[in-house]
């Protein structure tokens, strides 16, 4: 069964359970690793263990949202290994995992409406890695993580 981790701040966590909610519906295994009040936290404290569990192998694919999925992204491709991407559409987002094998989607509460995330989910988890070129590609990502 595919694992999923999600996460999110304050800004997302009302998307974010309406994400949970449709991941079980679909009988996909779910990990929530918070937020989970509304009062104000800070983003890199739930990209982090999404990200983490990623390179691990303690999950298969993370979702995180914020209120726009920028900072959430920016904090997840600090993480060795991890492709976060930030989409709010569909076709960004199957384009992530199949050119760009993205590990993570980041979504914004504030920008995306329940419905749209869920296409956006459904497009993103249909989507496979398309290899060949963009092998090479994902190659020279990773060195790029190495001059750090």
């Amino acid at each position: 069964m595919m694992k999923i981790v999600v996460g999110s701040d304050h800004g997302g966590i009302h998307l974010k359970k309406e994400i949970i909610a449709y991941l079980e519906s679909k009988e996909i295994g779910v990990e929530d690793v918070g937020a989970f009040v509304e009062e104000s936290v800070d983003y890199p404290d739930y990209a982090s263990p999404v990200a983490n569990k990623i390179v691990n192998k303690e999950a298969d694919l993370g979702i995180l949202v914020c209120g726009t999925g920028i900072g959430m992204s920016i904090a997840a491709n600090k993480i060795r290994g991890i492709r976060a991407a930030v989409v709010s559409d569909a076709f960004s987002a199957r384009m992530s995992r199949e050119h760009n094998n993205a590990n993570i989607l980041c979504l914004g509460e504030r920008v995306v409406g329940r419905g749209l995330a869920l296409s956006i989910i459904d497009a993103w988890l249909e989507a496979t890695f398309q290899g060949s070129r963009h092998e090479r590609r994902i190659e020279k990502i990773a060195q790029l993580e190495e001059l750090r």
